[in-house]
């Protein structure tokens, strides 16, 4: 008597796939990491946008912004991946176009030069661990 079955096989994620999701969490910590150092040099963090009443850049809002930004830089990395085989490239201009776009903001408020020069930073910081994370990952994987 034969018996055939099949194998179970448990599917777990690579690394590649595992490091998508860390390189978002990573860059959020980043943002955060440097809104914290803003915080320890008693750099009140207060901006003036235009026709608007002053506000204070709080934690939240810099870690809810990073971590959206790696969120839909994850995803375009996603789509890209399915519709080109120039993800990489592609990916990687729009990924620093979005950085270049990015300081619109900060030099369109009202700020000191150190308030500035911190939301630059934090800016700075997220790209600096999602640019490179995101493009190891589409090396890793094809």
């Amino acid at each position: 008597m034969t018996v055939t079955g099949t194998s179970a096989t448990t599917s777990r994620p690579t690394r590649a796939a595992a490091a998508a999701p860390l390189a978002v969490v990573a860059a959020t910590g980043a943002a955060v990491a440097v809104w914290l150092a803003a915080w320890l040099s008693g750099t009140d963090l207060r901006v003036t946008p235009p026709g608007q009443s002053s506000m204070v850049v709080a934690l939240p809002a810099v870690a809810g912004t990073a971590l959206a930004a790696g969120l839909v830089g994850w995803a375009a990395l996603a789509v890209l991946r399915r519709v080109t085989r120039r993800a990489r490239t592609l990916w990687t201009a729009l990924a620093l176009a979005a950085l270049v776009a990015s300081f619109a903001p900060i030099l369109s408020v009202q700020a000191s030069a150190g308030v500035r020069a911190f939301l630059a930073l934090m800016h700075v910081a997220v790209a600096a661990v999602l640019v490179p994370s995101m493009r190891r990952i589409v090396a890793v994987r094809g």
